[in-house]
């Protein structure tokens, strides 16, 4: 019977009973059912995780992947439109943490046990797939909605282990170091994404330190950092090979540093007499050999001695500090790269809870940041602390 238009379009009201008529007249079998002869496609959808409300993005994400389905369906292939959902990180079990009042992972297993959170976070990732199934199916989703994957299922996992163990059986698989985010209070990895537009602006000391060459009477390449604490595992000092480098005498000592850096690091270190003696490229500084800052609070390090030295790097840059960067391949990515160029050991100190381990000596037991200012106190009283501050930066 036909109806009268109302005045109004009412857009809740309408696609309330179009999507009314679809599930009582089982449209989306009876479209199923026509194409069931046709060529066959699969479509595996790349899940959204599970751990609240759709947003924009995974609302955007499903409509245009929906719009290609509906036209390949139209091309007469049979679709199978196979939904899933990612129940598995941090985040699900960050939320289950706040709402057991968990204040440590110890937490977990001494008071609450580690099969009941486990539960526990299975409620809520499945919770939050009702939810948000409901939202898709609002938006006029059509997938087989009723036969979902869900990442922590036993059959999910089985295949991804079958899958792990072909790859391994064809050699594709490889074992190898990387430098990766890590979280000290779930002592686990983080994923790119999980740390990707989280930078905060945070105060970190800043300190400019001379490391005296070994060979060289009187003479130090000058280093600028924001994170003492990765002194202990400094393994070599980086210059870029095609910059200038400047050696500059000051109060008797000499200094080398990047030549466009030197008025401003001067000036910042108060020295206000100083003479260029020589301007040589970055390429004839490599192999100069240095003495660890912190030979004798980190003996472990003296295993390393034969690395302690200049090396070059494409990386380094003179946006701030003075062109002459402490490299450390164990805490951080782009020196763990030049390390592997050069043969670096990969020292790392630091324990899954973000403290330091016996490996560093004096500070062994310390909470790495809570190590900033002893570190620093160290350096200067063996005069290695040229000055000491506060950097306002971005960070993870």
């Amino acid at each position: 019977m036909i109806q009268p238009a109302a005045r109004a379009y009412d857009a809740g009201r309408s696609e309330q009973e179009i999507r009314d008529w679809w599930e009582s007249a089982g449209i989306y079998e009876k479209v199923k059912g026509i194409r069931s002869e046709g060529k066959t496609r699969y479509f595996l959808d790349g899940p959204p995780y599970a751990s609240g409300s759709i947003h924009l993005g995974t609302a955007w994400n499903k409509i245009i992947k929906d719009a290609i389905l509906r036209y390949m369906t139209m091309r007469g292939f049979n679709v199978r439109r196979q939904p899933g959902w990612d129940c598995h990180g941090l985040p699900i079990e960050v939320k289950v943490e706040e709402r057991l009042g968990v204040r440590t992972k110890k937490d977990i297993e001494e008071r609450i046990g580690v099969e009941s959170f486990i539960a526990s976070c299975k409620r809520w990732a499945m919770e939050h797939v009702a939810l948000m199934t409901e939202q898709f199916k609002r938006l006029g989703i059509w997938m087989d909605w009723d036969k979902p994957y869900v990442t922590f299922r036993n059959e999910y996992m089985e295949a991804a282990w079958w899958t792990l163990k072909r790859a391994h059986e064809r050699g594709l698989l490889e074992r190898s170091l990387r430098v990766i985010h890590w979280c000290p209070r779930c002592e686990t990895a983080l994923a790119e994404h999980e740390v990707r537009g989280e930078y905060l602006d945070v105060t970190d000391p800043s300190l400019y330190a001379r490391f005296r060459l070994r060979d060289r009477q009187n003479e130090y390449v000058l280093i600028w950092t924001t994170t003492p604490w990765t002194l202990p595992a400094n393994i070599s000092v980086c210059v870029h090979p095609e910059y200038n480098y400047a050696r500059v005498e000051a109060g008797g000592d000499v200094y080398i540093l990047a030549e466009a850096m030197v008025g401003r690091v001067m000036e910042e270190l108060g020295i206000k007499e100083w003479r260029v003696l020589e301007i040589v490229p970055g390429k004839s500084l490599e192999g100069i050999p240095y003495e660890h800052p912190l030979l004798e609070e980190v003996p472990a390090q003296r295993a390393y001695v034969g690395h302690h030295r200049i090396i070059c790097g494409e990386h380094v840059t003179l946006e701030e500090g003075t062109g002459c960067v402490h490299t450390a391949p164990g805490h951080g990515e782009e020196d763990f790269e030049i390390g592997v160029r050069y043969g670096l050991p990969v020292f790392s100190p630091v324990g899954p809870d973000g403290r330091f381990t016996s490996e560093a000596g004096k500070y062994a037991g310390m909470r790495v940041k809570d190590a900033d200012r002893v570190i620093m106190d160290d350096l200067r009283a063996r005069g290695i602390l040229m000055k000491g501050g506060t950097v306002l930066h971005s960070y993870p």
